[in-house]
């Protein structure tokens, strides 16, 4: 059976890294825009701006539908389990399955969202199955550029993705990382596998 039909379960917590990955509630509702109303996250993520309650309500019936097809999955980055500091994603498709996160502007600095993507990965090889992961990213987002180094991916030799949203042309370029042989670390991506395709995140 492939990563791309495996459901998933319909409550989910990662530990790791100092973190604690878990499910969005009704009780996050209040703060979550403080997290993503914010003109970074609204400029190179397609997470919708302005971002109040009503979004904030939106987003979790979405994630809830979208986890029920088994497509996706967004889980808010904790270091406690409680208090929601950004959101990680995780994206899967029979070409590919993709990683896409979003720390609020007063959390940042700490780590949070290379950490939080080494989780995400790994619950993706050891639990999905799945062979690599990848990560879509602008050139010019620096910062997401250097989460995507020091989580420990590389940029592959593939095509660049071209796009429009928010009004506004974007240039992907795409990093991978290819999940480990038994009893070893992840190892970057140098080249894609069959499995790899570019995806856009519209979550």
């Amino acid at each position: 059976m492939s990563s791309s039909t495996l459901p998933f379960p319909d409550r989910i917590e990662l530990t790791g890294e100092g973190l604690v990955l878990r499910d969005w509630t009704e009780a996050d509702l209040a703060v979550m825009p403080d997290l993503f109303d914010h003109p970074d996250i609204a400029y190179w993520t397609p997470i919708v701006s302005p971002f109040d309650e009503a979004a904030a309500r939106a987003r979790l019936d979405r994630e809830r539908k979208i986890r029920a097809e088994g497509t996706t999955i967004l889980l808010a980055i904790t270091t406690d389990g409680r208090a929601p500091l950004g959101e990680v994603m995780l994206r899967r498709a029979p070409e590919g399955t993709e990683i896409g996160y979003a720390v609020g502007p007063a959390y940042r600095g700490q780590g949070l969202a290379a950490r939080a993507v080494r989780v995400m990965a790994a619950y993706a090889f050891e639990q999905l199955g799945v062979e690599e992961v990848i990560l879509e990213l602008e050139a010019e987002n620096t910062a997401s550029v250097a989460v995507a180094t020091k989580a420990g991916f590389s940029l592959l030799d593939v095509p660049l993705i071209e796009g429009d949203e928010k009004g506004r042309p974007y240039v992907l370029q795409t990093w991978g990382l290819r999940a480990p042989a038994s009893g070893t670390e992840p190892t970057n991506v140098d080249s894609p596998s069959p499995f790899v395709r570019h995806l856009r995140k519209n979550v």
